[in-house]
């Protein structure tokens, strides 16, 4: 007879947060704790592998006489660890393949599957057994690997010595490398859309761009760039420059380029980011272009700064009547933190005390630490591809433009660092009406009613589309919705292709909480959203008038784009 099982999870191990931070320990002896619990399921789960086992062994065997056979466990479509012929065809590496696929899935299956312990811990075990079943892969290894295998006889052993060379690079570096750290230039490479910097305080450089056209919509545009990144992932080179493909388009374009902070800057807040950074950058921008209101554009967290900054705003009836933003746009934002994917592993209680500590020792998170984090949340394609065509394969790095930006990190100032993660990422409290509170205001997101143009990507890891979403239904302007295919970056830098490279869906989501029933009732269309944003905009933007040139007499050009603040390291 089964043990009678409570509904509430027991009492699980807990590692002190010195010694176990982000719960790895902690999380995995819970889970076998658990299952320890319950005996019978264990065995029964058992027997399941083990039977599974058995006809994979039977494959084999079948194989390496020479009778056909399909496949006892297949790997994912999209794994690109073993799209090589040989995990399917030669009976030694597809047996191989076929027992790690079968293992890995089990222990993961198993863990989702536990019972008695705390979803979070739950996952969080899931999420850092992950890693050590990823690393453990047998296309990780030069012995196990056929197509390193391949080269190394091809290039008679060169390969080989090649990746011990890539290898001896990254070990200098402390990192598995995905780009050459000399492989652009910001200014000339990337970033080299012209330009001046109009505006230069303690946090941000305020860059104007030149216009591209004679004509130009009144209404200019903000970008508001994420603070844990360089601007310039909306103006990387010609062919995939968001904000080059504006000003061609007849917009006059302002990007905000925020200053890398030093351990000084450790008091810096979030007050301080939006009511003295995003706010003087939207002011600047109406009064250079002589206009009431601005379009203003939040990318990941400077969407999330802006929804704050509109909803301050609104929050005064004299500041709401004299609005500097007509209608926003947001790049993969979140607003609801309640669900925040895979980076929810790196966040409880106990991690967030140790990155207080940290940071407060410091004055600040290096950017590093951040894209480590991001990293680990895809490992196979962010470490195990590069190690491989570094290590196994002696491939040189290609020359990623995405990759170069990616690598080029910025710091986070302590006190604001701090207050982020805990008031929205653990609390969630911007998600919540009056709950939050910035510069002596309680914010109240359905008290925004600018017309909202929003983007989510289907396959981003760190802001989930269903969590983006949510922003059409806590704020209370009209909305409309896009859903670009691929993930958090080239999701949103998605120039126009022919022919189209990818798809999305759009459509209106006023007032809208259901995201599955949304794209269950939106079409899907090839494509580029870029154009698509580029009509709503033009609809938006006012009349064309004559271009001006960047700066005004009260806010003279006073250096060239991309200005001093996005080369600080």
């Amino acid at each position: 007879m089964n043990a009678q099982i409570s509904s509430k999870p027991a009492a699980s191990p807990r590692s002190g947060s010195m010694l176990d931070p982000f719960d790895i320990i902690g999380s995995s002896l819970a889970v076998q704790q658990a299952w320890l619990r319950q005996p019978e399921r264990l065995a029964a789960s058992l027997q399941g592998l083990a039977l599974d086992g058995h006809r994979v062994h039977e494959r084999f065997a079948q194989t390496g006489l020479g009778i056909p056979s399909d496949p006892a466990v297949t790997p994912v479509l999209r794994d690109e660890r073993f799209q090589d012929s040989a995990w399917s065809e030669q009976p030694g590496f597809a047996y191989l393949k076929e027992m790690y696929l079968l293992y890995s899935r089990w222990l993961e299956n198993a863990i989702y599957a536990t019972e008695g312990i705390e979803p979070p811990r739950r996952q969080r075990a899931a999420f850092w057994i992950r890693q050590w079943l990823d690393a453990i892969a047998p296309s990780n290894f030069f012995w196990t690997n056929p197509e390193a295998l391949r080269r190394g006889i091809a290039s008679h052993g060169h390969s080989v010595l090649w990746g011990l060379q890539n290898w001896l690079r990254d070990a200098a570096a402390g990192e598995v490398r995905m780009v050459e750290p000399d492989a652009f230039k910001v200014g000339r490479d990337l970033a080299a859309t012209p330009g001046q910097v109009v505006l230069r305080n303690d946090l941000l450089e305020l860059i104007q761009y030149a216009p591209a056209t004679e004509r130009v919509h009144a209404i200019p545009m903000v970008l508001i760039a994420p603070w844990i990144n360089k601007y310039y992932i909306m103006d990387l080179g010609p062919r995939n420059s968001l904000a080059r493909y504006l000003v061609e388009r007849g917009f006059t374009v302002f990007v905000t380029s925020w200053k890398n902070p030093a351990p000084g800057a450790r008091a810096t807040t979030l007050d301080d980011y939006l009511l003295h950074g995003v706010r003087p950058a939207l002011e600047t921008a109406r009064a250079i272009c002589g206009v009431p209101q601005v379009h203003a554009t939040g990318y990941c967290l400077g969407g999330t700064a802006l929804a704050m900054l509109l909803a301050w705003l609104n929050a005064d009836p004299g500041d709401r009547a004299a609005s500097p933003v007509a209608h926003w746009t947001t790049f993969t934002t979140l607003v609801d933190f309640q669900d925040p994917g895979e980076i929810g592993a790196f966040l409880s209680e106990d991690s967030f005390e140790f990155l207080r500590k940290r940071m407060n020792a410091d004055g600040y998170l290096d950017g590093a630490d951040m894209a480590s984090a991001f990293r680990l949340l895809r490992p196979n394609s962010l470490i195990w591809h590069y190690a491989i065509h570094s290590y196994l394969y002696g491939e040189e790095l290609p020359p990623s433009d995405v990759l170069f930006w990616n690598c080029d990190t910025t710091r986070m100032p302590a006190a604001m660092h701090e207050f982020y993660l805990r008031e929205l990422y653990l609390n969630n409290r911007l998600a919540r009406p009056g709950e939050l509170e910035i510069g002596g205001r309680r914010l109240d997101l359905s008290l925004i009613d600018q017309p909202l143009y929003a983007v989510g990507a289907e396959q981003d890891h760190i802001a989930p589309w269903r969590q983006t979403f949510r922003l059409c239904g806590l704020t209370g302007g009209p909305a409309r919705y896009v859903l670009a295919t691929s993930g958090h970056i080239l999701g949103i830098i998605n120039p126009p292709a022919t022919p189209p490279k990818r798809r999305y869906w759009v459509g209106d989501a006023s007032g809208l909480h259901d995201p599955e029933v949304w794209r269950e009732n939106t079409a899907k269309v090839a494509g580029s959203w870029w154009d698509d944003w580029s009509r709503w905009l033009g609809e938006r933007c006012g009349p064309l008038v004559d271009a001006p040139a960047p700066g005004s007499a009260a806010y003279p050009p006073l250096e060239a784009a991309p200005g001093r603040y996005v080369l600080e390291k």
